[in-house]
């Protein structure tokens, strides 16, 4: 008899909870996941430091799944199928999900996108954070950060708990301790609201292909979508590609940093190449604008010292930047006008003046299957020859 009452009770409060209407299973453990954090408060403080006031366990990411859930579903997202999003997380951010696994959920690690230990941070804009990280949600299909409950779910629609979080208040003992509850946090309905939005935006990019939210994402997402692009090096949204290039003209101007961001390795250890970059640096390249072209260039210039690379990464690196970069001195070189400075000769000329072994080795590998760098070599090597008669 008690036990059915239990039951009803919990049915009751969840019913009763905004105007969300969850839905979840009875054997849950969302009730008891939502008094500890409200018990615990949002955060602590003691002699003026921070004071951790709780831990979060797998329970706290199982009891947002419902919630987020059916959060995506009123706003229109439709789940993908299975293998779809297997296949779009593996593009996004190079990780592969093993179906027949029977692990739940996966950790992305924005630090170390190779790790692949579930570990629970939550996101924050403290100086001291853990590391930026979000979360795959298997069954589910659909990404989140880690939540809080009242973060997603407006628990104050419930009189019951919110008696339960002034009890809790009230009933601390804790000496020395401050707790602020989330009761008192004065924005937490736009915080939930602006977190709502991003899960939603996220998916629905993502999995439901719906570009109507490239500018939201862009705008109010910014550092994910930078990212998504420098981190894990999902090239495929163009506008996504220009505010990361853009922020880099803004922030570096010339600086061969730009070469960090092109030429990187994967997690298996493997030179990658982010092809859709360099293919944005030829299509915003001028006669009176080259400041990508220039950032290439000396990161091309640079290559010898930088100890990243084998030497035949090196000249495979080499061949990019100069099959991007060599076109735009036939016409170009030596001119300036506006923003663009133009030397007297590409970095693919110099680099071959210094190393001879540079066109053997290009040779060799068939120019990397580069539709210009047989082009850009053959005029090189004319020139080299012009000089020496």
């Amino acid at each position: 008899m008690i036990k059915k009452i239990i039951i009803s009770l919990t049915i009751l409060i969840l019913n009763d909870l905004y105007s969300q209407n969850v839905t979840f299973n009875i054997e849950s453990l969302f009730l008891s996941v939502l008094k500890s954090q409200l018990s615990s408060g949002v955060s602590g403080e003691k002699n003026e430091t921070d004071y951790p006031t709780y831990k979060f366990t797998l329970k706290d990411l199982e009891a947002t799944e419902s919630i987020i859930s059916k959060e995506l579903e009123d706003n229109g997202y439709k789940k993908p199928a299975q293998e779809e999003f297997i296949n779009k997380i593996n593009t996004v951010f190079k990780r592969i999900i093993d179906p027949k696994s029977e692990t739940k959920y996966l950790h992305i690690n924005f630090d170390n996108k190779c790790l692949k230990d579930l570990k629970l941070f939550k996101n924050s804009n403290s100086i001291d954070a853990d590391p930026y990280s979000i979360y795959i949600f298997k069954k589910g299909l659909f990404i989140s950060d880690l939540y809080s409950i009242p973060e997603i779910l407006d628990y104050t629609k419930n009189s019951e708990l919110s008696e339960y979080e002034k009890d809790a208040q009230n009933n601390n003992h804790l000496p020395d301790v401050k707790i602020y509850y989330w009761k008192d946090i004065t924005d937490l309905k736009e915080i939930r609201k602006q977190n709502i939005k991003t899960i939603v935006a996220r998916n629905m990019y993502l999995f439901n292909d719906n570009k109507t939210y490239v500018t939201w994402l862009i705008t109010q997402d910014t550092f994910f979508i930078k990212m998504l692009v420098t981190k894990f090096g999902y090239t495929q949204e163009p506008k996504f590609n220009d505010l990361v290039m853009n922020d880099y003209l803004k922030n570096y101007q010339t600086s061969a940093a730009i070469g960090g961001v092109i030429f990187t390795r994967n997690c298996n250890g493997k030179l990658e190449i982010r092809t859709e970059l360099l293919k944005y640096i030829k299509e915003h390249t001028k006669s009176d604008e080259n400041r990508f072209l220039t950032a290439l260039e000396n990161f091309g210039y640079a290559l010898k010292d930088n100890n990243s690379f084998t030497a035949d990464e090196k000249y495979k690196i080499l061949a990019y930047i100069g099959n991007t970069v060599d076109p735009f001195y036939l016409n170009f070189a030596g001119i300036n006008s506006g923003n663009a400075v133009w030397n007297a000769e590409s970095v693919l000329y110099n680099s071959v003046v210094k190393d001879k072994n540079i066109i053997s080795v290009f040779q060799k590998n068939n120019y990397y299957g580069l539709s210009d760098l047989k082009e850009s070599v053959m005029r090189v090597q004319g020139i080299i020859e012009h000089s020496s008669e």
